[in-house]
């Protein structure tokens, strides 16, 4: 995972991404990466899966 960190306490899961790091461009070239789990990904301790991308859109230079 990219700038992804998952903390389970009791119910409930905590997703913390720090904003200010970019990892490139997508493919289509739109958007910047912030954060990515890079597919499907399993929550420490639960059975439960997780997919998550955090994008801004990418300055138009």
């Amino acid at each position: 995972m990219k700038n992804v960190k998952m903390e389970v306490n009791g119910d409930i899961l905590t997703i913390t991404v720090d904003l200010s790091k970019r990892y490139g461009k997508s493919s289509s070239g739109k958007n910047v990466i912030v954060a990515s789990s890079e597919g499907n990904q399993s929550v420490p301790e639960t059975d439960y899966k997780i997919g998550l991308n955090v994008y801004t859109k990418a300055s138009e230079e």
